[in-house]
């Protein structure tokens, strides 16, 4: 039984706990309030201009003091982080080695000289006047257009047609940087923005109006104004997107048809042969995460939070690698389930790719026992066309860096029409080869 004075102590140390604890409370709500507040004006202090940074600045260093943290993980594209299964960051990879099949593809045209992995943004000017295709094959000032930033100096100094029929060997000299901030973003607000003539072309045709875009749809316009299907245009050499028609494989082959174009000629077969370029914005927009209004940032940029700021991570890379942020955003399943979902989509594209390429080597012989039988131009014309056709296709697949992922139903439906239109071009070169020495048996003149 207590006594009433150790029930007053009793009393006395519940009014003294319950004040430290109100205490306690108080602080961290202090606390929070303070950070909330370190936040709230982090992110209305957002962009800081400390410096000016002018119009024509490519130097990703002049922006460095506006835009800290856009800077510090865009200058992570110079790491080469390696491969993944199907790609990833590696300058030293030999794709010619590692698939011989791309040699006798591109038989003629400066591919087979060399064509080696891709590394970070940074090193898109770099790669490109250290490769062999701009060493030892001319080239066009046009080149520039993606691979240099200083590409819109140059236009505004010297003309769009003038740049671009300019040989790149004259140019040289006069570019220094890769891919930069200026390429995307306004320098005094950070805004999205085109700044390569080229795409707003190709969508104007189209009857889009780019200056009417919502900054989810710049999100990917400024990948598009790169990662795409391009081709130099007349005698200027001027950089044309093939879109008048579309964004699926037949709409672009129906451009090149009407315009009568080809980027070279085999060297085996005599087909007139076009050569695909990094058709990743066409391929995916086909797929249902574009349907679903995803831009190619939110996976290859995901947003990142720094204190009471919401960046955009620069570090543009494989999603595979940070699967977490790029993935789980959306999609709640583990990293392991993802990645194998990846790599079942680009597994199978590969096994397609390769079924593709079996059908036009094949191709590729018939029409070659064909004219060292001595059939006529005339009589292979149909089976040129196919090589021309089937080629095309799966060229869009392999030169497309998501080896299908991008778009994987698509992907599967361009390879297969890729290896249908092979074999039929087997037969088309058989059958003439089989008319000659038919005509020749007979006596007859062979055509």
């Amino acid at each position: 039984m207590t006594t009433k004075g150790e029930e007053m102590r009793i009393e006395g140390w519940k009014v003294a706990g319950a004040f430290v604890l109100f205490l306690l409370v108080g602080v961290g709500v202090g606390v929070l309030l303070m950070s909330i507040t370190e936040r709230q004006m982090q992110g209305e202090a957002f962009p800081l201009r400390i410096a000016e940074v002018p119009e024509d600045g490519v130097d990703p260093e002049l922006w460095r003091a506006n835009f800290p943290r856009h800077y510090d993980s865009f200058m992570r594209t110079r790491e080469d982080y390696g491969r993944t299964p199907y790609a990833g960051s590696r300058g030293d990879y030999d794709k010619l080695e590692a698939n011989p099949f791309r040699r006798l593809a591109w038989a003629g045209m400066a591919f087979e000289l060399e064509y080696n992995g891709i590394r970070g943004h940074y090193y898109s000017q770099i790669d490109q006047a250290q490769s062999r295709r701009t060493q030892e094959r001319s080239q066009p000032g046009t080149c520039l257009n993606c691979h240099a930033a200083e590409a819109p100096n140059l236009i505004r100094e010297m003309g769009w047609e003038e740049m671009s029929r300019t040989p790149y060997d004259s140019l040289r000299d006069k570019v220094h940087f890769g891919s930069s901030c200026a390429d995307c973003h306004s320098p005094n607000t950070m805004e999205l923005r085109i700044s390569r003539d080229a795409f707003t072309n190709a969508m104007e045709r189209r009857g889009v109006d780019v200056s009417q875009a919502t900054r989810q749809e710049m999100r990917s316009y400024v990948c598009a104004q790169c990662h795409v299907e391009y081709y130099f245009r007349g005698d200027d050499n001027i950089l044309t997107f093939p879109w008048d028609h579309g964004f699926q494989v037949e709409d672009i082959e129906r451009h090149f048809d009407e315009y009568g174009f080809a980027d070279w000629t085999h060297r085996e077969t005599g087909a007139p042969m076009i050569k695909i370029q990094h058709p990743e914005w066409e391929l995916y927009t086909t797929s249902t995460h574009y349907a679903a209004g995803v831009a190619c940032a939110d996976c290859h940029m995901p947003y990142t939070r720094e204190g009471g700021v919401k960046v955009s991570d620069h570090w543009i890379r494989s999603p595979l690698t940070n699967l977490n942020n790029a993935c789980q955003t959306c999609h709640s399943m583990s990293e392991s389930e993802l990645e194998r979902r990846v790599l079942t989509a680009q597994t199978r594209t590969a096994e397609l790719v390769a079924v593709a390429e079996a059908a036009i080597t094949d191709l590729i012989d018939a029409i070659v026992d064909a004219q060292d039988a001595g059939v006529s131009d005339a009589a292979l014309e149909e089976a040129r066309l196919y090589h021309r056709r089937s080629q095309l296709r799966w060229d869009f697949i392999d030169a497309e860096n998501s080896t299908g992922f991008h778009s994987p139903q698509e992907s599967a439906r361009i390879l297969a029409h890729s290896a249908d239109l092979a074999r039929r071009g087997v037969v088309s070169a058989r059958m003439a080869l089989a008319d000659h020495r038919a005509a020749a048996a007979a006596g007859a003149s062979p055509e």
